[in-house]
């Protein structure tokens, strides 16, 4: 484990956990979502934390990272969300044409961006046709379990397919710095050391 993966770790959990709390609650942390959001369009970024806009960006995935590899605060259905993003991204890696539509329903989308602002309900309606068209033909799906009265509610499961969108990118981006799932379970004290450290630099630089 090092940093950047950790980052990226940070973003899969924090884009989950956005999706679970929008099944929940009906609402999300909404600068939060807008840095998982961004990070979708952030294809040629310089670093990983530059995904995020900082690592202040993520500062709830790593917050919620720190919980899940704490045995005592762990979320199981977290975690198989997590563990879910991580095997459709080993799916998509295996299906080029459909890797190349998602990249130009993101150009496309991105391209929207400056028209209407990246939070608009006409981009984030945008960003889940893309993943119900490519990302939820795969198997396995992500399975988001909430309310019925919030999963009811259309603007609600846009913004979760959004997020889930955004787990599936930092799943990419964790792929390409390394990342493997057997590095979560050996190296969970250690990653768990990393997250906290990026937290509290985080917390300091955001004053």
């Amino acid at each position: 484990m090092n940093e950047p993966r950790v980052l990226a770790l940070a973003g899969l959990f924090q884009a989950v956990g956005l999706a679970q709390q929008l099944a929940n609650q009906g609402r999300c942390d909404e600068t939060a979502m807008e840095a998982s959001v961004a990070s979708v369009f952030r294809i040629d970024a310089a670093s990983v934390s530059a995904v995020y806009g900082g690592v202040g960006g993520v500062r709830l995935g790593l917050r919620s990272l720190i919980g899940q590899l704490d045995d005592s605060n762990r979320d199981m259905a977290l975690t198989q969300m997590a563990v879910t993003v991580m095997r459709l991204e080993r799916s998509l890696a295996r299906r080029p044409e459909l890797t190349a539509k998602l990249q130009e329903g993101i150009l496309a989308t991105r391209r929207q961006v400056e028209h209407f602002g990246q939070d608009s309900p006409q981009v984030i309606r945008r960003l889940a046709d893309v993943y119900a068209s490519t990302l939820s033909t795969l198997s396995p799906r992500v399975m988001v379990n909430g309310h019925p009265q919030h999963l009811q509610q259309p603007a609600v499961v846009e913004k979760v397919r959004a997020n889930l969108l955004a787990a599936v990118r930092s799943a990419v981006l964790w792929r390409q710095v390394g990342g493997r799932q057997w590095q979560i379970v050996i190296n969970r004290r250690q990653g768990s050391m990393l997250a906290r450290g990026l937290l509290t630099g985080a917390t300091l630089d955001n004053g």
